[in-house]
């Protein structure tokens, strides 16, 4: 169960990521490769990179990779959420109700 916890939190590490690299694309840079490098990009895939460690890391101790999956679902509950928070992106009815299957999913899953 630890280690399952520590993978949720990853999750949404992953998905703040998401939002590093949204960021990093909401600027247009001139010359044209500095959209691809620059610090919100970087940052993005870092911590990206560091999520993937940390999941690899809790296969080791046991997760089970059905188990890191669904929890891996949980990120179309946070990234929605963060963007909505953050970016201020619109989430209607149907991804409410979209979101909502999917944490009875996941709590039905580790029931």
């Amino acid at each position: 169960m630890k280690y399952a916890l520590i993978a949720l939190a990853v999750v949404f590490a992953s998905a703040c990521a998401q939002m590093l690299l949204k960021q990093g694309a909401r600027k247009n840079y001139s010359p044209w490769w500095k959209q691809y490098v620059n610090a919100w990009v970087i940052s993005g895939y870092a911590v990206m990179f560091i999520a993937m460690i940390v999941n690899i890391w809790c296969m080791s101790k046991g997760l089970l990779l059905k188990e890191l999956s669904i929890i891996e679902s949980m990120s179309y509950f946070f990234v929605p959420t963060l963007s909505w928070f953050i970016f201020r992106e619109p989430i209607n009815r149907r991804k409410a109700l979209a979101i909502g299957i999917i944490i009875i999913g996941v709590i039905v899953f580790f029931l």
